[in-house]
């Protein structure tokens, strides 16, 4: 990679939370509505968000997105959104709880893995994760160093 290059995402995707999948270990996954003002959804299709902290958390039978950065639109100065509002999910109702008795077990997190547009309507995935012991992260680093191994090998060879 280029050194000053940003990296892209998925195709398709505006952002994806790439440190998530270290961090944690994901057990299930949703994919959500998401409620957003007009300065958000412009500053989406720029790509100007940020999941690398954000969680997902039940409150009063809603599921709602916290520590997501949208980068403030630059063109509308006076009339711009909140970069790190709670925002609300949309999902249906037997999802929603099934996730609230999901994350009730000791241990087990909401987080944002990416977000997307499905047709004119912006999406995130969210993962029903667990956290990873430093052991695991240690063998997950080494898994991808010997799969990066084979490849160099096999590339060498033909």
């Amino acid at each position: 990679m280029a050194k000053g290059s940003k990296r892209k995402a998925a195709p398709g995707d505006v952002a994806s939370n790439r440190q998530a999948s270290f961090r944690y270990e994901f057990l299930d996954k949703l994919e959500c509505g998401i409620v957003l003002q007009g300065t958000e959804v412009k500053s989406l299709r720029d790509g100007g968000v940020q999941l690398k902290d954000g969680y997902a958390s039940l409150r009063d039978g809603e599921l709602w997105l916290y520590n997501v950065h949208i980068a403030p639109y630059a063109p509308a100065a006076g009339d711009n959104h909140d970069p790190e509002r709670p925002r609300k999910l949309l999902a249906h109702r037997r999802e929603l709880e099934r996730l609230a008795g999901r994350v009730s077990e000791r241990g087990l997190t909401l987080v944002p893995t990416r977000v997307y547009f499905s047709g004119p309507r912006a999406k995130v995935e969210i993962a029903v994760a667990r956290g990873k012991d430093r052991y695991d992260k240690r063998q997950a680093i080494k898994e991808r160093e010997t799969r990066r191994d084979m490849q160099r090998a096999l590339t060498e060879r033909e």
